[in-house]
């Protein structure tokens, strides 16, 4: 009897049990499909282009009238159940702490619609889930090879890199340069007189452009990092003992308005690319570029900003145009020379006091406390003080040979060919004007941009160009030589060569 009465208790417990977990699976699917609408999502993501602008994406407004969830791209497919469900944890208690810490009117919203914030938020799995054909009839050559590519590399290829917008609609992109460029009312007719090894402001004929160029003593220094500097790379040694001569530098990448008046000048809007133009040799035989695809200043803006998204054939080929128009000996910095400006007669990380260390998040003190940051902010303008875009180069301080923001705000096109084991291929003793390899493939990159923290702003940081990926989406056949479609953070700065006995002999003064 006991046991009967034992056996009816445990019975009634599994029971009780049984209807428990299924209420209790009942009550957590129902609020796993709550917490997953586009509503719940609304009432934390409250920023002004987060509803709106999906709402006139192509995932909402389309033909086919399909509508995706906000979950379908920034939470794992359903079916991956444990990995969804810890996603969606984490993602609910970050966004709720967000929400509950921050002011939302501080947050920059803009930073997080690149491509590189937006693939910690964005699931492709989901891209994967509801775009099942890859190769659809009405697939285009270039997307066609760029989804070829992906299924070959998908490690290291991403579809954020050519949908980025399809999400949220982030407006019109298709400014072309004759909409922004302006007719001056007043235009120089000749080019700075240049008498003595002196800091000068050159006019560019035909346009009312000017901008400075600062005389840059030559001089030995200690090129490349050594072995203890934080954050090293083995590109950049050994350290070298190098001696470059003098020459003028500019005092600020090259801005839109000085890139506009080359455009103006030497390009034809109707030209495509890949077509000759001969009425295009009218300047000093030299053609300049096709119109962009796209805006190329991003909808940064344009005027003093530094010029991006033109290529290192179109940097070269608007120092050769500057040289016809100004009777001067304009190029891109070697690799040396560029060093050399940037040290500006320091050894250290930077031209300024301090460590990388001092100035990233890496250390637990600087990940708790933050890092004391106004130095480099001073100096440079990188990830902590640019609001993810370009700035306008007077927006800093100068180093200490009257240069602006040779370590940050976009990095810079060099002369030389890229070679990572270079400095070790040149001869013993002082290396005399070193110019880098005869040939390559890729060439030299100098100066961090406003993506990059301290660690990759320092001095001796090398980078090189990478033209494949670079134009990963640019859709015409040929590509385009003048235009990267998918590299936003690379000017460059012009120099100008000192000859002392074309100054004296009056060939200099055009």
């Amino acid at each position: 009897m006991a046991d009967r009465i034992i056996k009816r208790k445990h019975f009634l417990i599994f029971i009780i049990g049984g209807v428990a977990m299924i209420l209790f699976l009942a009550l957590s699917n129902k609020v796993i499909e709550y917490t997953s609408t586009d509503e719940f999502c609304a009432s934390c993501h409250v920023h002004p282009h987060a509803d709106a602008s999906y709402k006139l994406s192509v995932h909402n407004s389309n033909h086919s009238g399909v509508s995706a969830k906000c979950t379908d791209c920034h939470l794992p497919p359903e079916d991956q159940t444990f990995y969804f469900l810890t996603r969606k944890a984490y993602h609910g208690f970050h966004d709720l702490y967000v929400y509950m810490t921050k002011d939302m009117e501080e947050i920059d919203w803009e930073a997080k619609r690149t491509v590189e914030a937006s693939k910690r938020f964005v699931y492709e799995d989901g891209c994967k889930k509801c775009h099942t054909n890859l190769f659809p009839s009405t697939l285009d050559a270039l997307g066609a090879e760029s989804h070829l590519k992906y299924l070959r590399d998908p490690e290291n290829n991403s579809c954020l890199q050519c949908h980025l917008n399809v999400g949220h609609y982030r407006g019109e992109t298709g400014l072309t340069m004759d909409e922004v460029i302006i007719s001056p009312e007043e235009i120089f007719n000749e080019p700075a007189t240049v008498t003595a090894f002196e800091d000068f402001t050159e006019q560019i004929p035909g346009s009312a452009v000017s901008f400075n160029m600062v005389a840059v003593s030559g001089g030995q220094f200690k090129m490349g990092s050594p072995s203890g500097e934080p954050y090293r790379r083995p590109d950049e040694g050994p350290v070298r003992e190098v001696e470059v001569d003098s020459f003028w530098m500019a005092e600020v990448e090259v801005t839109w308005d000085e890139y506009l008046a080359f455009f103006s000048a030497t390009s034809s809007q109707g030209r495509k690319e890949g077509e000759a133009d001969e009425t295009n040799e009218s300047v000093d035989g030299i053609t300049g570029a096709t119109p962009p695809w796209g805006a190329p200043d991003q909808g940064w803006g344009m005027g003093p900003r530094p010029a991006i998204t033109m290529t290192h054939h179109a940097a070269q080929t608007y120092c050769r145009w500057l040289s016809s128009v100004t009777g001067k000996k304009y190029r891109l910095p070697t690799e040396a020379e560029w060093e050399y400006a940037a040290r500006a007669g320091t050894e250290g990380a930077y031209f300024f006091d301090g460590s990388p260390k001092d100035f990233e998040n890496d250390g637990l003190w600087n990940k708790l406390f933050g890092a004391d940051t106004a130095v480099i902010n001073s100096y440079v303008i990188y990830q902590e003080n640019s609001p993810h875009r370009t700035q306008p180069a007077y927006f800093v301080k100068s180093n200490p040979f009257g240069l602006k923001n040779m370590l940050g705000n976009v990095a810079e096109f060099c002369l030389d060919y890229y070679d990572p084991q270079v400095y070790a291929k040149y001869p013993q003793g002082v290396v005399k004007n070193p110019r880098g390899p005869r040939d390559g493939m890729e060439h030299v990159i100098r100066g961090g941009s406003f993506k990059n923290t301290a660690k990759d702003v320092r001095a001796a940081r090398r980078d090189f160009t990478r033209t494949k990926e670079w134009l990963e989406t640019d859709p015409q056949i040929p590509k385009s030589i003048w235009w990267y479609s998918d590299c936003n953070h690379v000017g460059f700065r012009v120099i100008c060569e000192y000859d002392p006995k074309e100054l004296n002999s009056g060939k200099t003064k055009k």
